[in-house]
């Protein structure tokens, strides 16, 4: 071989050597470069994942589950933010239990920012004719409002309530009763439903009744909604009647939920035409759960010996508590059985039950010469309900009180 050929062939290959043993260099380095800066990376991401976890925990109580699921939409490295956010809502009027029930729904709310975010809602609330007691009370049932869009949200829903409601004062009370309204879109939630029902003669008096006490009606699907509608239509009930919206209430609970309650009173010898005639006459008794429905017919038929069809004509006792209203008087009523007082064949217990309390009183107690005992035996009775609900209720809680 020639040499200059040889040794044009040797620095070629040494060159060679020396570019692949560059780039091995470089993409080592490389490769030691980018880890180091991705395992920093991973170590600041499960700090900031590991304190965010323990201050929910702590702070607010979150479970370690729930916790680390909101730790994953929401982190930070130190308190400050935090503890900014609650300052901010204690300035405002929020209690402890209202800002802990805010952040447990809604967990993002200590990410926001509070110049940007928070405050300029806050303000516009306030400006709007809420007060500092009723705003927390608002927000803390539904605090994701903070982080929806002030201009393109907030400001339009609260200007279409108005309009509808002709003040903003009636606007203000609509949005206590029924804080979900401010979560609805105008156009594809409230619009086309409100229209449906004003173009089949539904009043407004009882479309404002619908947005104040049932608003979540209006969440429901659009179709879902017409097919409901044109359900009670069916039934022949008035859209001029306030029995219109209510059985739009009750049937938009689900067809599952119809049926099961449906059934409760075909098992208890009803038959689909009492239930549908029950149904129209009081629509609002469908409303109940089961369970409450349940409890009501054991108790009139198997405690008070009332026939199911006698009550399947009144369905309005549905509606009335076992608490306040059917314990209390059967207690007074078996007292009067039991002196021979009264005579059970004379006594409507329709009337019973369905008596405002006044008239209750003058009939069952007062007109007695034991009304002093009857009065004191009916009073100890409600209370006694009343402290066993308070007792149930503090004790799921988790305090016992004795």
């Amino acid at each position: 071989m020639d040499v200059s050929i040889a040794t044009v062939m040797f620095h070629l290959l040494c060159k060679n050597l020396l570019v692949c043993y560059g780039r091995r260099y470089t993409i080592r380095a490389s490769l030691t470069c980018n880890s180091l800066l991705f395992n920093k990376c991973i170590s600041t991401t499960a700090n900031q994942h590991s304190f965010t976890v323990s201050y929910l925990i702590n702070s607010f109580g979150f479970s370690q589950k729930s916790a680390l699921l909101a730790s994953k939409y929401l982190q930070f490295e130190s308190p400050e933010r935090p503890d900014s956010i609650i300052a901010l809502l204690k300035s405002h009027g929020f209690s402890e239990t209202q800002i802990s029930k805010a952040i447990r729904c809604t967990p993002r709310l200590l990410g926001a920012s509070i110049e940007k975010t928070i405050l300029p809602k806050l303000e516009y609330f306030y400006s709007s004719g809420f007060s500092i007691t009723e705003l927390p009370q608002i927000l803390s049932v539904c605090p994701i409002v903070l982080l929806r869009s002030l201009e393109n949200h907030i400001v339009p829903i609260f200007d279409y309530l108005s309009d509808l409601s002709k003040s903003r004062e009636m606007t203000v009370a609509v949005i206590k009763r029924s804080p979900y309204l401010l979560l609805y879109d105008i156009d594809t939630c409230l619009v086309p439903k409100l229209n449906l029902l004003r173009d089949i003669g539904v009043s407004g008096s009882n479309i404002h009744m619908l947005l104040c006490y049932w608003s979540r009606i209006f969440g429901a699907n659009s179709d879902t909604f017409r097919n409901t509608v044109e359900e009670v239509k069916d039934l022949g009930i008035s859209p001029l009647s306030s029995h219109f919206v209510l059985a739009i209430v009750a049937k938009g609970f689900g067809r599952t939920k119809w049926e099961n309650k449906v059934n409760v009173f075909k098992r208890c010898g009803w038959s689909e035409e009492e239930v549908l005639a029950a149904f129209c006459k009081n629509p609002l008794f469908m409303t109940a759960s089961k369970d409450k429905l349940m409890a009501v017919m054991d108790f009139l038929v198997n405690e008070m010996n009332m026939e199911s069809s006698a009550i399947a004509k009144c369905p309005g006792l549905f509606v009335l508590s076992m608490k306040k209203t059917f314990i209390p008087r059967a207690t007074v009523f078996q007292f009067l059985l039991s002196k021979g007082l009264i005579d059970r064949k004379d006594t409507n217990l329709i009337t019973l039950f369905t008596y405002s309390e006044k008239d209750f009183l003058r009939k069952f107690v007062n007109s007695y010469d034991e009304a002093p005992q009857l009065l004191k035996l009916y009073q100890e009775k409600l209370d006694h309900l009343k402290m066993k609900k308070t007792y149930v209720s503090k004790e799921r809680d988790g305090v016992i009180v004795k």
